[in-house]
């Protein structure tokens, strides 16, 4: 007799943790689903979902290594902007597109 209790409780205790781990995973099917629709609306709206992606993996990292990223990003973009305004004056003028 005592068992059988004890095979009961540990049948429920074991059948709980089934259950409790089934329920996880519908939980995280559904934020799956709901981070997919996000990114579509981001993505509709017109933002580029690739770039999130990259943002959203950066903000997981350490935040030294953060750091480095966006002193990284930082001196790509002040590049970036000398080189378009080293090169202003060879951009075509209104009178070219139109002509």
């Amino acid at each position: 007799m005592q068992d059988d209790h004890a095979y009961n409780v540990a049948a429920d205790e074991l059948r709980q943790f089934i259950e409790q781990y089934e329920q996880l995973e519908a939980e995280k099917k559904d934020v799956t689903e709901r981070q997919k629709e996000v990114m579509a609306e981001a993505k509709a709206r017109g933002y580029d979902t690739k770039v999130m992606k990259k943002v959203i993996a950066l903000r997981k990292r350490d935040r030294d290594d953060i750091a480095d990223v966006d002193t990284k990003a930082d001196q790509i973009g002040l590049v970036a902007r000398q080189r378009i305004y080293a090169n202003l004056d060879r951009l075509p003028t209104h009178r070219e597109f139109v002509d």
